[in-house]
């Protein structure tokens, strides 16, 4: 009799909470007689298994959106991790607010350089000067960081802090670099480097037309030069220039509003937008002896200044490749079809695992390219393997985002359909593939095969 009562309370407290209403209404949809009959033959493990999936859904926790799936952060010191989630706070805070803005414009944030020189990140890893010293391992990391959000910014950071600042502390005297490098070091001055012309790219080691002729205590500059980064509103542009009297490669700082330097704006670019480029013309123009970079006498010491600053070109490949998988990620985690995100679908986790093998892979090569130049064993050949190998994968991994995206992938507000466009700039500059191709050919044959 007891079993009896206990069933009649328990029907009883289930008809308090049942809604009639809607037992009829679902009633008129479905066999419920036959539906309760079927639910009293399944087991504990079913009646489970059903209970989950009609019951209330709660969030699901997911892991977070990050890229560097080797956590090759936990081998830096405090200090520099530190630093590295500084600028990428900088980085997400400040510039990606703007970015899309002032990449379609094709303008440059200058509002951004007292805040980017607050960061005291600029000659990285210098010497003195009021550089702050640390590893080229860190630079890479800092340009990895910029390149995350903006290739554009990160390029512009390049030129600065490696290019300009970097042909000065290594080829320039001692009095040129206490007059430059404190203040470029705080950006209060910027610089250029002006190396490319508009007929000679990858032949500059022996093809320079821009020539410089020596007059007394002058020396006077004739050429062009082309896709210059800065140029329109450097304080210095460092020219390279064949001697005509000796026909080497020598290396002269223009000032701003020298007579005779003329810059034009490279527009229409379809990549790296927001960095000024421009058409620089040299026109009789007078430098003065002491604003010759007195210890660069030949092309190889401007390819010392390449060979520093090529790994942070891989750095930046690697950069924009990561940008571009986790906005990918991220999107494909919101973006729902047939009812589940995106990121559920088989054919979705392809495309990012394959992503991610390309990542990693770049990241842990760039790594150790960077301990090679801390050790002071980096070479040319190290450098360029790491910048056919970076910007090929980068080509790879921002297809891949743009492709998961499907047509919200060619839209600025997604981030990806920058990453792609400049990853096109990135593939190029500081050496083409085929040229660095041929720096690594000819260290693991012995053979050279440049013509």
């Amino acid at each position: 009799m007891s079993s009896v009562f206990s069933k009649i309370r328990q029907a009883y407290h289930l008809l308090k909470e049942v809604d009639i209403d809607a037992i009829g209404k679902l009633a008129e949809k479905v066999d419920l007689p036959g539906a309760m009959k079927q639910l009293g033959k399944l087991d504990d493990a079913q009646l489970k298994g059903l209970m989950k999936m009609i019951g209330p859904h709660h969030h699901k926790e997911l892991p977070p959106v990050d890229g560097d799936f080797y956590d090759l952060s936990l081998t830096l010191t405090e200090e520099e991790r530190a630093l590295q989630l500084k600028v990428r706070a900088f980085m997400e805070t400040e510039v990606h607010p703007i970015v899309n803005e002032y990449w379609l414009k094709a303008e440059f944030p200058f509002e951004l350089i007292p805040k980017l020189a607050a960061l005291n990140i600029c000659g990285v890893t210098y010497k003195g000067y009021g550089c702050p010293g640390m590893s080229h391992q860190m630079e890479g990391i800092l340009a990895m960081e910029m390149s995350r959000i903006d290739s554009s910014i990160a390029t512009f950071f390049g030129v600065q802090s490696g290019l300009a600042m970097g042909s000065i502390y290594l080829k320039g005297s001692e009095g040129q670099k206490q007059e430059w490098l404190p203040r470029m070091q705080q950006m209060q001055l910027i610089g250029a480097f002006g190396l490319t012309e508009p007929e000679v790219g990858s032949g500059a080691a022996g093809g320079l037309t821009t020539t410089a002729r020596r007059e007394g205590d002058k020396w006077v500059l004739n050429g062009q030069k082309k896709w210059i980064g800065n140029a329109t509103f450097a304080d210095v542009i460092v020219i390279w220039a064949r001697d005509v009297a000796d026909d080497n490669v020598k290396g002269f700082l223009v000032r701003k509003g020298t007579a005779g330097l003329a810059t034009e704006k490279i527009r229409d670019k379809m990549a790296l937008r927001i960095v000024q480029n421009a058409l620089i013309t040299l026109t009789d123009c007078w430098v003065e002896e002491a604003d010759r970079l007195q210890e660069a006498n030949s092309f190889k010491d401007t390819a010392d200044v390449l060979r520093m600053t090529r790994a942070g070109v891989a750095w930046e490949a690697v950069g924009c490749a990561r940008g571009a998988y986790e906005s990918a990620l991220k999107y494909t985690r919101e973006r729902k079809q047939f009812g589940k995100p995106i990121a559920s679908f088989q054919l979705i986790q392809n495309h990012l695992v394959e992503m991610l093998c390309n990542l990693t892979a770049m990241q842990t090569m760039v790594f150790r390219l960077s301990q090679l130049q801390d050790e002071g064993k980096l070479t040319d050949e190290h450098a360029s393997l790491a910048k056919v190998f970076c910007s090929l994968r980068t080509r790879d991994v921002v297809s891949h985002a743009r492709e998961v995206m499907g047509g919200n992938g060619i839209l600025l507000e997604y981030d990806v359909a920058r990453f792609v466009a400049d990853a096109e700039a990135i593939y190029s500059y500081e050496g083409t593939k085929e040229i660095n191709t041929l720096i690594v050919g000819r260290a693991i044959t012995g053979f050279s095969a440049f013509v």
